[in-house]
């Protein structure tokens, strides 16, 4: 930035000297003298002040690229270090504007406002001093027009401001209704309700229209007054000026020289007219920014709490467990949590041990919070009261990145990301071997399926997976979780887009997997529930009974209830 504006000011300068060598020249030739030398000096600065110029405007293009850059790589950073509770509670589409738009206004605004704050502001003094070496009374005329311009941008730029915040808020509005369109595009097209989405986009877009229309029309105001009252100081100059010669006041070189320097103050003027609104529209563009990067983040440090359990397991790192480690360990103890302030507790007491190893269902009706316990565990949330722990230890006391590289997580709607095969597989797993990754295939069954893509693993699966059925993402989202290596599986509702046989196949290798890993699962199938090595019935936001399938079906009525009617219907 500063040797863009160091050029571009070297370029300035050179013009500057233009009008004063342009005097010498009409005063030799008016005493009848060769102008040569004048006028190679005068050829010299004009060539020289434009390629100047020319480079100084590259090195700030350049530069304000680099802080679009600089700007989007914070931005992906913070957002993708939000706590989960803010990512949930914002509009994704507003955010991904924020990236996009928001930081591409900058790259407009920057090179302008830092040009117009230091080389139009330097240069235009430097041309009010050298009229005041030419004519006091012209000078006085022209500072008169300075001052009003200065006045029409201190009331207008506040305003330009304001109404460019306001479209980037409505660009990023309409971002986020059409992120809303697409991310259930299926839904839409089933219930055939394109119109209906359709208006909404339209409405978002109209708002935007508006919006920029007025931040528009405030920029044109700026500078069509500017530009008016120039071109009025110019006519005033000219006449005064006019006068001034006829009196003998001043010669006519030095009116030439005054309107050459009147001519080179206009477009300085625009420029500052301009640099004041494009500041005003990279002020409004950083403060979105801004707002972001004070969004709550995870924090990477360590809390510190009293917990009774021994501490268990503490060394790690963030890469992928070692194969030879323990299963972990799991406890919950009086944990009590809600999503927000004010809403109801999905959590009541919860208190339940799962010991290292072995696969452990949570069942129960719909809304108990069984979800809301892995949730916990990857520290997603924390709990409002009490401590989950994880080989003794109360989560909040492990490093994020080595808590969650001791986990292997299935999510209910298993997502899969846009991108190959390969590169889904290996999320969270970047120095899998290839001997690995057909391992983890095997075992999920999904070795067939990749030999009869065209280009193997390396196939392109789509968006969020639409080249893959509703198994499959399944089954990849498991192998996924596998190849982390990790000492405590979560696997939420992970079976219930597969078919008989596959399931069948992969609770084998659940169970298998158990031997080495501790495995928590939340089932709506007997058939996942009636080989757990324990059940944890949940209950209204509490645990209601703990046992094996045949203590609970002598001990507790509702997962008697639960084996006869919802587990059996899922089966």
């Amino acid at each position: 930035m500063t040797a863009g504006v160091v050029l571009g000011l070297l370029g300035s300068v050179m013009g500057l000297a233009q009008p004063m060598v342009a005097k010498q020249v009409m005063d030799d030739m008016g005493r009848g003298g060769p102008a040569y030398g004048p006028v190679i000096a005068l050829s010299v600065l004009v060539a020289a002040g434009g390629i100047l110029a020319g480079l100084g405007h590259y090195v700030l293009d350049r530069s304000a690229e680099s802080i679009v850059c600089a700007a989007r790589r914070r931005l992906t950073d913070r957002l993708l270090a939000l706590r989960v509770p803010v990512v949930e509670r914002t509009e994704p589409g507003d955010l991904i504007s924020r990236v996009t738009s928001d930081t591409a206004l900058l790259r407009q605004s920057a090179p302008q406002a830092v040009s117009a704050a230091v080389t139009g502001t330097l240069i235009t003094l430097a041309t009010v001093v050298m009229m005041g070496l030419l004519d006091a009374v012209l000078l006085g005329i022209t500072l008169g027009v300075v001052a009003f311009v200065g006045i029409v941008v201190a009331v207008v730029a506040p305003r330009i401001g304001r109404a460019t915040r306001h479209t980037q808020e409505a660009v990023g509005r309409m971002g986020a209704a059409l992120e809303r369109a697409l991310g259930a595009f299926r839904t839409i097209k089933a219930s055939g309700a394109e119109r209906q989405e359709a208006l909404a986009l339209y409405r978002a877009a109209e708002h935007a229209r508006r919006t920029g229309v007025r931040a528009a029309a405030w920029e044109a105001l700026s500078a069509t007054l500017s530009a008016v009252v120039v071109q009025v100081c110019f006519l005033v100059v000219l006449g005064v000026g006019g006068a001034r010669v006829t009196s003998g006041a001043i010669d006519v070189s030095t009116l030439v020289a005054f309107l050459l320097y009147l001519f080179a103050l206009a477009p300085r003027i625009g420029q500052l007219v301009e640099g004041v609104g494009q500041f005003q529209i990279g002020s409004a563009a950083a403060s979105r920014i801004r707002e972001v990067e004070s969004l709550e983040v995870e924090s990477l440090e360590v809390e510190s709490l009293e917990v009774e359990d021994a501490h268990y397991g503490t060394e790690g790192s963030a890469s992928r467990p070692k194969a030879d480690q323990l299963p972990a360990r799991v406890a919950f103890r009086d944990v009590r949590f809600a999503y927000r302030p004010g809403l109801p507790q999905v959590h009541h007491r919860v208190y339940f041990t799962v010991p290292g190893g072995g696969l452990t269902a949570f069942v129960g009706p719909s809304g108990t919070g069984k979800t809301t316990v892995f949730s916990l565990i990857e520290r997603f949330y924390d709990p409002d009261a009490g401590h989950v722990l994880l080989d003794g230890k109360d989560v909040r006391q492990w490093p994020l990145a080595e808590l969650r590289a001791a986990i292997g997580y299935v999510e209910q709607d298993t997502p899969v990301l846009a991108g190959t095969l390969r590169e889904n597989l290996t999320l969270g797993a970047v120095d899998a071997t290839e001997e690995e990754l057909r391992h983890a295939l095997r075992l999920v069954r999904l070795d067939s399926v990749t030999d009869r893509l065209p280009r193997g693993l390396d196939t392109d699966v789509g968006h969020r997976g639409s080249s893959l059925s509703g198994g499959e993402r399944q089954r990849v989202a498991i192998a996924r979780a596998l190849l982390r290596r990790p000492r405590l599986l979560l696997l939420d509702e992970a079976t219930s887009q597969l078919d008989a046989a596959n399931e069948a196949a992969l609770r084998d290798t659940i169970t298998d997997v158990a031997g080495r890993v501790t495995v928590l699962v939340v089932a709506h199938r007997l058939s996942t529930v009636t080989t757990a090595d324990r059940i944890v019935v949940m209950e209204a936001g509490h645990v209601r009974a703990v046992g094996t399938h045949s203590e609970l079906l002598e001990a507790d009525a509702l997962y008697r209830e639960l084996a006869t009617t919802q587990l059996l219907n899922g089966r």
